[in-house]
């Protein structure tokens, strides 16, 4: 071991032992079909009587929110809109929903959509909290000092699990560069999982967000921060989704099975939240950034070429998942086992006409993809095997047409 490697684990060791003194409680849960009207008496019983709604144009365009807003009514509980919800929240996106909470005299923040409205809702709720600190200033861990605004997450989506993360993410356009505010206040205090919610997902985001969730399981097991908890959770969020996805995206009407992904993706969102992710993220999150590539798509694609560079530092694992998943033949070694997964997430991958490589990806800009997908990964994310500068460019141009 390399003395840099060596502080990269002697980083994660003292953030493995600190995390146990932070509060990874996951939020209350209201779930069941339909149990999105049930938020609004909800709240009120909270003691909130005006809060800011966040989301965006296009589930506003579907009247996906009427629901809400006719109980919102019935339980006496007054709303402001926010709908401009970028799909990669920038600073001012944070900056224009923290203006109408304030002008709004609001009390507390609903969060209504993907990741991306959970983002720039969490941004926003940690800014009112924090009313001297910028967003830039919050980036990285543990810097968001005091409590942020009550947090209700309803999630539209089955991927991003961000409704019980700690992790907002948020888009530079001055740099075209994303990064995270990581903080154990972030985590809403209430999530509601409604599988009606996301029955008019189209295939394609059915799909890609449930690779996310899948991503976010993976990663967390495969590295060398889990706890009980999170490997119960990460092979519970496997078994759900390898049993589940392509269920839904064939049959997006199917209740039991949208269910079904929402709690993998909640799941898998519990799991990373306490064990990280890896380079897979940290390479997403640098093509998002660069070329606004959805984080689904980004790490459905990305997802089997990091788990190769991985090899045999992570067969054991990822043979127990193969296991999980029902991908595997009697008498395979973990080796087989661990190759039998990957193989299984690129079919699934093709069976749902993810591609399997980006065109987006430019020969100049690769250097500086490599940098920032390293500067995010080390030393914080526990990864089996930790890539070189030559490692990551390597696995960035085997994903390249």
């Amino acid at each position: 071991m390399s003395l840099k490697t060596g502080w990269y684990r002697t980083y994660q060791a003292i953030m493995r032992f600190a995390s146990y003194f932070l509060n990874f409680d996951s939020p209350e849960v209201i779930e069941g079909a339909g149990s999105v009207r049930r938020l609004p008496a909800f709240i009120k019983s909270k003691g909130y009587s005006k809060v800011l709604v966040i989301t965006d144009k296009g589930l506003m365009a579907v009247r996906l929110l009427d629901g809400l807003f006719e109980s919102m009514g019935e339980a006496g509980v007054e709303y402001a809109l926010f709908d401009g919800a970028q799909a990669n929240p920038t600073i001012q996106n944070i900056e224009d929903a923290l203006g109408l909470y304030r002008s709004g005299g609001c009390q507390a923040i609903v969060a209504f959509g993907g990741g991306s409205a959970m983002d720039c809702a969490k941004g926003c709720a940690a800014r009112v909290g924090n009313p001297g600190k910028t967003v830039p200033a919050m980036r990285g861990l543990l810097k968001v000092t005091r409590r942020p605004a009550t947090l209700f997450a309803v999630p539209t989506t089955a991927g991003t699990g961000s409704e019980t993360t700690i992790a907002a993410v948020i888009t530079d356009p001055s740099t075209h560069e994303k990064y995270a505010i990581n903080d154990p206040k972030l985590m809403p205090d209430y999530a509601v999982l409604d599988a009606e919610l996301t029955v008019g997902l189209p295939p394609h985001i059915t799909s890609t967000t449930g690779m996310d969730a899948l991503t976010h399981a993976v990663e967390a097991y495969i590295g060398r921060s889990n706890t009980a908890n999170t490997i119960e959770k990460s092979e519970r969020a496997v078994a759900l989704i390898f049993g589940n996805l392509e269920t839904v995206y064939k049959d997006g009407k199917n209740l039991e099975a949208r269910g079904n992904m929402l709690l993998a993706s909640y799941y898998a969102g519990i799991a990373f939240t306490r064990a990280y992710v890896g380079y897979v993220h940290a390479i997403a999150h640098n093509l998002g950034g660069l070329y606004g590539l959805p984080h689904g798509l980004a790490n459905a694609v990305i997802l089997p070429y990091v788990l190769d560079f991985f090899g045999e530092s992570a067969y054991e694992p990822l043979s127990r998942l193969a296991d999980i998943a029902g991908v595997t033949k009697p008498g395979q070694d973990a080796a087989a086992k661990a190759n039998a997964f990957i193989a299984a997430i690129r079919d699934m991958n093709r069976r749902m006409a993810i591609p399997d490589k980006f065109e987006q990806i430019k020969e100049e800009d690769i250097p500086l993809l490599v940098k920032r997908a390293l500067r995010e990964a080390h030393p914080l994310y526990p990864v089996p095997r930790f890539m070189s500068k030559a490692d990551c460019e390597a696995v960035i141009r085997r994903m390249m047409k």
